[in-house]
């Protein structure tokens, strides 16, 4: 039992940093370009990421990694923290906070559709269900509610956020196959990726002086996002006895984060978002039922 209040205190406290990222991005974004803000928070969560290796007296086991753990480690940085975080970043930048960090919350659906030809899965009727329901959750969203007109707004930042989705599901499912330790797994990744996105910020942006409040959020969201929320939820998942209802808890990460935009940002919370919003956590738990595939 101590265990778990332990695991249950980790997970809470995962979805509470969660629940500030899309503010904290929204916020930072008015600051920094995109590739910007990933290049800073990249930095930070690999140095935060390195650090705790080195309190978990696992030094020895980053040394070890060979050629190939390095190769891998280059084609999973590319897709995160690289593509995934500029997609989601520019979808952020685009769209208000709300709809984008709902429409991000659907990447399980999509690794649900992935898995079919990547992994050769079955999905059964109740799992289409679920992707009906979110995907009608986010049309509802792209539109504000004008669905049968399907006038999308800001459409680009739509594309962005349902892409950011595809990159992230793609990443797990080659990630399950990853035999690393997963924290020197994810630092080994950042640490690959910061080359990629150096690049890219010299050619798009150039190099320019960054303002505090800009570098303070993307210090903010390397630390907790990328870094802190990730040692977190790992560590909730090792102590818990039910996985289902640790990993349940992220259903709350969204509505939490739906009062910090409106009471942080100031963004008036559209009756389409919540209303979109609770068709995609409907899919979601659908998903989460019927998790045999039935």
């Amino acid at each position: 039992m101590k265990n778990q209040k332990k695991s249950y205190l980790y997970a809470a406290i995962t979805v509470t940093l969660w629940s500030t990222i899309a503010s904290a991005s929204k916020f930072t974004l008015g600051y920094l370009a995109p590739v910007e803000l990933l290049f800073i928070a990249s930095l930070v969560s690999c140095c935060l990421l390195f650090v705790f290796i080195i309190y978990q007296k696992k030094l020895g086991e980053l040394k070890e990694l060979k050629k190939d753990d390095w190769f891998v480690a280059v084609k999973f940085g590319f897709l995160n923290p690289f593509l995934y975080y500029l997609l989601l970043f520019k979808a952020y930048d685009i769209l208000p906070a709300q709809q984008a960090q709902i429409i991000n919350y659907t990447w399980a659906i999509t690794l649900t559709l992935l898995s079919i030809p990547l992994l050769g899965h079955r999905v059964g009727k109740g799992q289409w269900l679920a992707i009906l329901v979110s995907y009608c959750g986010v049309l509802v969203i792209a539109t504000r509610g004008n669905i049968f007109s399907m006038h999308f707004v800001r459409p680009l930042g739509v594309c962005l956020a349902l892409a950011s989705t595809v990159v992230w599901a793609l990443y797990w499912i080659l990630n399950a196959r990853d035999g690393r330790d997963p924290v020197i797994g994810l630092f080994a990744n950042f640490l690959c990726a910061l080359p990629f996105i150096a690049c890219y910020l010299v050619v798009t942006r150039g190099v320019r002086p960054f303002v505090l409040p800009g570098v303070a959020g993307a210090v903010y969201i390397g630390f907790c996002e990328m870094g802190v929320a990730f040692i977190l939820w790992l560590k909730a998942m090792k102590l818990t006895n039910n996985t289902a209802k640790i990993a349940n808890m992220i259903f709350i990460a969204p509505f939490g984060s739906l009062v910090l935009i409106h009471f942080w940002l100031g963004e008036e919370i559209y009756f389409s978002t919540l209303v979109g919003l609770i068709f995609v956590v409907a899919g979601l738990v659908i998903q989460s039922a019927c998790g045999d595939g039935k």
